[in-house]
């Protein structure tokens, strides 16, 4: 931002404008996490033009001119082609299992933080059980504005703030402009403040919630879900409180082995078991 501001309703309104891009951007960011082709659907989509291509060599071989036979470079060429992509869709495939079977190991071993408050990077605030709450960060002490959008964009909660210097965290009461009470899920925070010159600046932030499960994702990733909001369990900073030993787990050896069996058939390798 480099909005100048003159006033406090300037500061409010490029903070209503932040929380509105934010909102826009989630949406984006959602739409696009598309899933990839299968390896089922690219290996299907391969077999059909395989056989289309055997068709027309066939009807081409049937009417070929005797005395000047077809040269078979071209088409050996293209069966060797066919055989190698057939090879790599075959390879993607048995890695994609590896992959997911990665990320069953990491649900398991992640268990131990489902209750746990973490510190995530995102600009969703989750409201879970009438509460939400920002870390904010703010490079210098000075006047800031909070704004909250709802799925739709409509901002619907709105607070003037007088930062310190240093971490301080914010908490959301769950309730709209009008005091009515929000249901829980996820919203959209900006919060905006001021540098020396007047120009509106945004302040970072972490948002703080209660981790609710741990998911495998579209990415072959593991997000992190509190409540309805989920993140990348990457963008978890930090985690408070303390883990229950109950919760902790280990990889079975049935899932060593299998993912140990997926390497060498992405490889190429064989394995010898012994008991």
């Amino acid at each position: 931002m480099s909005t100048t501001i003159t006033s406090a309703s300037a500061l409010l309104t490029a903070a209503e404008t932040a929380a509105k891009a934010a909102n826009a951007t989630n949406i984006a960011n959602s739409t696009a996490a598309t899933a990839a082709p299968s390896g089922a659907d690219a290996l299907s989509s391969l077999t059909s033009n395989y056989n289309e291509f055997l068709s027309l060599l066939t009807a081409q071989l049937s009417h070929q001119d005797p005395t000047s036979p077809m040269q078979t470079d071209s088409f050996t060429s293209e069966l060797a082609q066919f055989a190698g992509v057939e090879q790599q869709i075959t390879t993607n495939t048995n890695l994609t299992q590896l992959l997911s079977l990665n990320q069953d190991t990491q649900v398991s071993q992640s268990t131990s933080l489902v209750g746990r408050q973490a510190v995530v990077a995102s600009s969703q605030i989750s409201l879970q059980n009438g509460s939400g709450e920002l870390q904010l960060n703010p490079t210098s002490a000075g006047t800031a504005e909070i704004a909250i959008t709802n799925a739709a964009g409509t901002v619907v909660r709105t607070q003037s703030l007088t930062l310190p210097t240093g971490t301080t965290n914010w908490t959301w009461d769950g309730k709209d402009d009008s005091g009515n009470t929000l249901s829980n899920g996820s919203y959209d925070a900006a919060v905006v403040s001021t540098d020396g010159s007047g120009n509106s600046i945004s302040v970072p932030f972490n948002v703080i919630g209660t981790v609710t499960g741990i998911v495998k994702n579209g990415t072959n990733g593991v997000d992190v879900e509190m409540g309805t909001t989920s993140v990348d369990m990457s963008k978890v900073m930090s985690l408070l409180g303390t883990a229950t030993a109950a919760s902790t787990t280990t990889p079975t050896t049935a899932a060593t082995t299998a993912v140990t069996a997926a390497i060498n058939a992405a490889t190429g390798a064989s394995t010898t078991t012994t008991s």
